[in-house]
């Protein structure tokens, strides 16, 4: 999973029990700070935007804004003067003026400009007859009186009014406790993303419009004002005595979104002199915060150095004097605001390790600020080039440490298995925009690496020359990377790199292709089709979809170069051949490093060459890191789509015991995970513990115990094997954990700092049932002056890791039937959520549920919320002809008294119908090949 949004997703909509939380943050912890923060803008500022475009009979040529805040009262006035040019003849204005901001027509003024030969500007007044607003539209028309003609240029000038919210919508208030005086104070900033300069100031608030902006600022004489530009020049307010009028130098042309401000007492941090490796030309950066002691010294280096990487790649200087960065304590925002000039983030972000969150804002400077979107709908666009440019920039600066070697695999493992579902994003819609930034994301990293780095780099930097100080939409830069792409030989002359990013990009799926050798010719036949995982595979129209794909074979002796050029496109075609492969005992991969978001299946016999080969020593150098994962990725999701047998899947990880890469390793834990839960009520389950235990014991007892300073990720792999050994029976990690348990248990202060948490499932799993009461418990005292995200994780611990149903009983009893006072409705939510993580925990809930029906239904029916969620729990994750069976026997022994749960039981039916199925055809495989495997390993033992 690549983001907080889609784990959250993900976990409620599989219903996941606690433990496989647990491994899901612990694989994205390292990514959470290079993926998740920079998703959350897109999702939240751009579904909702209004389309109240204006008439392009208009157009502005340049604003003269003045502003006066009153901090004290949360206002604020202003006078704005609009230099605007006829396109059409025309007897009306139209202009964006939010409903918050307040107009007086009788105050405003338009003046036809008349140049003579002299270059002597004379003003004719025009009346203006009436003005106001569109219904329900925050556009303001002005109805004039004379018919203005084409090419005619008019002053326009507008007094206003308006309000300063606490919200962070247009101009916000917020507070922060003065570091040093411990006074709380008071601060002023700006938030004009993505159509909120309408709220600030009557404007044509739309991208495409970029003009220059002359601006002056009042503000308290103890405050500061941080605007776009430089300061000019300062007078006295010539009204008000305690106030000053900040003049600030005009901008270069630029977007309303873009124009900002903050009033404040932050301070300057004293910079220290720069290196003289930096180059003069760039601009100062100056950083302001509340925390004058912090050491910003590595912050400011940062800031330059990766100021200075960005400006190599591109070879373009941006034309800014200045950047402020502002660390403004508790930001009550997103973690960060990036318009022209100025960097407003959250203190607490800025100060932390790392260099992505910089180097992405950063790159809004030239991508966003100094080259615009036309509109809102490229902004997918931008947001997914300057997310890309700035992982690479992080890989250039310092090999990409804060990535932990995650990046891409994390956001690539949420899109495969997001998109492969029947119905992607259909219980939350939200997620649709975060998926495809990602999805955006992988197809610039494809073209990187399909076009060449080279190509790429420079195809981009046409593209900011040509539309510097401009607005672009996707298409030109399609056309600026094509050109490159064909003058470099890099790419066919008759493609376009239009018609490969956009049979990405407007499709909301993924391929997959498929490889079948035919080894004595030396030749294969590679077919693509949509991907799906989720059954069944009944998707409208999913024969019409087709993919630019590229095909990039290697084989044991290229596997290590770098060429990633494409070998062949499938251009948009269902079926190629390809000729001149090697010797029928060598394999071939395709797709190496994931260079494109696409899994690739293979025929038999070179899934077999690859097993063997990754099985060496030899094997395991040879195939990169991130192939290897991928290979392991493909094979298992491959088989739970039903498009690859479970024993090629299981023969793919016979490797593992070898394998010492956390970055491999990773999937590994969440196949162990979810393939463990689905078959938890079978026979085969045990067998797979057995499976588990002897793939990861050589790993758990070569890492051996935790040392200082030792890399995270060592830390993080002895953590989950840990666990997942724990889980698997796995004798010395249970021993260990129970005393553990017994030394916190005999301690004065049992908080959860005192315990390694991953010793908390075992024993409450294969402990006693004393043990397990002792939690219990300590649950119903739990103090209140502790965090309750402790009690939280207690309590699903408690649900979700018993494998005796006499435990989950005993909490039954307690929830559904005496009405303890010591849970809370969102408890037994939480408790109904929990138990659906594996069978112990639902088959119990449906036994209980069934035994006590009477007293269950009386208690609970009328309460919609929890009376839905115990029957879903208690029969939507059966997936075994014996619990559609017993499923079915609840069904009608209690037909018709459901209630509003009628359709959930008959869903919850439906699907258990299909994943019997599944069940019977994969689960003798699964155990035929597990059978094999271990009495081999028995008699080599």
């Amino acid at each position: 999973m690549a983001d907080l949004a889609t784990l959250k997703a993900y976990l409620a909509m599989t219903n996941i029990k606690g433990i496989y939380i647990c491994v899901i943050l612990l694989f994205c912890a390292i990514q959470i700070k290079a993926t998740v923060k920079r998703d959350i803008d897109v999702s939240s500022l751009y579904m909702g935007i209004s389309e109240d475009r204006l008439p392009k009979e208009i157009v502005p040529l340049s604003y003269e804004v003045q502003i006066e805040p009153n901090i004290e009262e949360q206002t604020f006035t202003g006078y704005i003067k609009i230099h605007l040019r006829w396109i059409n003849d025309l007897k009306k204005i139209s202009l964006h003026a939010h409903f918050d901001l307040t107009l007086e027509d009788k105050k405003i003024k338009l003046k036809q400009m008349t140049t003579d030969v002299g270059n002597l500007t004379t003003f004719e007044d025009i009346t203006i007859l009436r003005g106001g607003r569109l219904p329900r539209k925050s556009i303001y028309v002005l109805h004039l009186k004379e018919l203005v003609k084409k090419d005619s240029e008019c002053m326009l000038e507008i007094p206003f009014e308006g309000n300063i919210w606490e919200t962070a919508d247009g101009l916000f208030r917020g507070h922060y406790t003065n570091s040093t005086s411990l006074d709380q104070e008071i601060y002023l900033a700006t938030n004009l993303k993505p159509n909120n300069a309408r709220r600030l100031f009557p404007c044509f608030d739309e991208p495409g419009f970029k003009v220059p902006f002359t601006v002056s600022i009042a503000r308290p004489k103890d405050f500061t004002t941080i605007f776009n530009t430089p300061l000019l020049r300062t007078d006295p307010h010539p009204l008000l005595s305690n106030y000053m009028l900040d003049y600030f130098d005009t901008t270069p042309p630029m977007s309303t979104f873009t124009f900002g401000f903050v009033v404040s007492k932050l301070q300057q941090w004293n910079n220290e002199p720069i290196n003289e490796t930096y180059n003069l030309s760039s601009p100062t950066i100056n950083i302001w915060s509340n925390q004058l002691d912090a050491d910003f010294k590595e912050i400011h280096e940062k800031l330059y150095l990766t100021y200075e990487t960005i400006k190599d790649y591109f070879n373009l200087t941006i034309p800014l004097p200045k950047i402020d960065v502002l660390a403004i304590p508790d930001l009550p925002t997103a973690d960060s605001i990036g318009i022209w000039g100025i960097l407003i983030m959250r203190d607490t972000e800025i100060l932390k390790k790392g260099n992505f969150v910089l180097a992405r804002e950063l790159l809004s400077q030239w991508i966003g600020s100094w080259i615009t979107p036309e509109w809102w709908s490229e902004a997918n666009i931008n947001k997914a080039l300057t997310s890309f440019l700035a992982a690479e920039f992080v890989m250039t600066m310092d090999g990409g440490v804060e990535f932990n070697g995650k990046y891409p695999m994390t956001i690539l493992y949420s899109l495969y298995y997001e998109l492969s579902k029947r119905y992607p994003h259909s219980r939350i819609t939200k997620m649709k925009q975060e998926t495809e930034s990602f999805k955006t994301e992988l197809v610039f990293r494809m073209l990187n690496f399909t076009l060449g780095k080279f190509t790429f780099q420079n195809g981009l930097r046409s593209f900011i020359l040509n539309h510097k100080y401009k607005t672009f939409t996707g298409d030109d830069l399609w056309v600026a990377l094509s050109n490159q792409a064909i003058k470099d030989g890099t790419l066919d002359s008759h493609f376009n790199v239009s018609d490969i990013a956009k049979s990405w990009i407007n499709q909301n799926r993924l391929p997959l292709i498929t490889v079948n050798r035919d080894y004595d010719k030396a030749t294969a036949t590679i077919d693509q089709k949509l991907y799906l995982r989720e059954r069944p595979h009944d998707v409208p129209e999913k024969d019409k979809m087709l993919w630019w794909i590229p095909i990039l074979v290697s084989t044991p002796d290229s596997i290590n170069l770098s060429n990633y050029t494409s070998y062949v496109w499938m251009n948009g075609t269902r079926q190629i051949n390809i000729a001149n492969l090697p010797k029928s005992n060598q394999f071939i991969i395709i797709n190496k490093e994931e260079i494109g978001p696409f899994p690739v299946n293979y025929d038999q016999q070179n899934w077999n060459m690859l097993s063997n080969f990754l099985q060496t020593a030899n094997g395991r150098s040879a195939i990169p890191t991130y192939t290897r994962a991928k290979l392991l990725h493909d094979a298992w999701n491959l088989a739970y789509a039903g498009e690859l047998s479970f024993a090629t899947a299981f023969d793919m990880t016979l490797f593992m015991r070898y394998e010492r890469n956390h970055i491999v390793w990773s999937p590994v834990f969440t196949f162990i995970d979810h393939f463990g839960r689905y078959i938890d009520m079978s026979e085969v389950h045990k067998k797979f513990e057995q499976y588990t235990t002897i793939l990861l014991a050589p790993l758990y007892e070569e890492l051996g115990p935790e040392s200082e300073n030792e890399d995270h990720s060592v830390t993080e792999m002895r953590k989950l094997a840990k666990t997942f050994l724990c889980r698997s029976g796995y004798q010395p990690c249970i021993a260990e954990a129970q005393k553990s348990f017994e030394l916190w248990l005999n301690e004065p202060d049992t908080s959860f700092d005192r315990i390694p948490k991953e010793y908390i499932c075992p024993v409450f799993k294969w402990g006693s049932m004393d043990e397990w009461k002792l939690g219990l418990k300590h649950l119903s005292q739990f103090p209140k002056s502790r965090p309750q995200s402790e009690r939280t994780f207690l309590l699903k611990m408690l649900v979700g890791c018993p494998s005796e149903q006499e435990k989950i009983n005993h909490l039954l009893e307690l929830v559904l039937l005496e009405s303890s006072s010591n849970f809370t409705e969102n408890d037994i939510l939480l408790i109904l959520n929990t138990l659906t993580g594996g069978s112990v925990g639902y088959t119990s809930l449906l036994k209980f549920v069934s035994k006590h029906w009477t007293l269950i239904q009386e208690r609970f029916q009328n309460n919609t919320n929890l009376w839905d969620k115990l029957i879903g729990s208690a029969t939507g994750m059966f997936a075994t002809k014996e619990g559609y069976n017993m499923v079915k026997d609840f069904y009608d022994q209690h037909r018709g008294e459901f209630g509003s749960a009628q359709h959930i039981i008959e869903k919850s039916l439906r699907n258990i119908k299909e994943e019997a199925q599944w069940s019977d055809q994969n689960l003798p495989v699964i155990e035929e090949w597990l059978e094999t495997y271990l009495s081999k390993t028995t008699t080599s033992n």
